[in-house]
C-alpha cells in the first residue's frame, strides 16, 4: 500500500517540478487566496468571540442555530 502512496506521490513531484506556466498559475491562486481571506477577515469579524464570552455559551448558540427550523442567521 505505501508503494503506490510513494508512486502517486513521486508522479505529482515530477509533475510539478516540470511545470513552467503552471507554476505562475499556481502562485496566482495563491495570492487571490490570501487577499480573500484578509479581506474576509476585515470586513467579516468574528462573531461568536465578540458576543459570547465562555466557550459554553458559544456552544449553545451554534446548537441552536443548527437545530433551529427558522432558515436565517438573526445578529441582533
Amino acid at each position: 500500500m505505501s508503494g503506490i502512496v510513494v508512486q502517486i506521490a513521486e508522479f505529482y513531484r515530477a509533475g510539478f517540478r516540470a511545470m513552467v506556466l503552471g507554476r505562475l498559475l499556481w502562485k496566482i491562486i495563491l495570492l487571490k487566496l490570501i487577499v480573500i481571506f484578509a479581506l474576509a477577515k476585515v470586513f467579516f469579524p468574528d462573531y461568536l468571540a465578540t458576543n459570547f464570552s465562555t466557550d459554553q455559551a458559544r456552544a449553545e448558540h451554534v446548537l441552536a442555530e443548527l437545530t433551529s427550523p427558522r432558515g436565517g442567521v438573526d445578529y441582533k
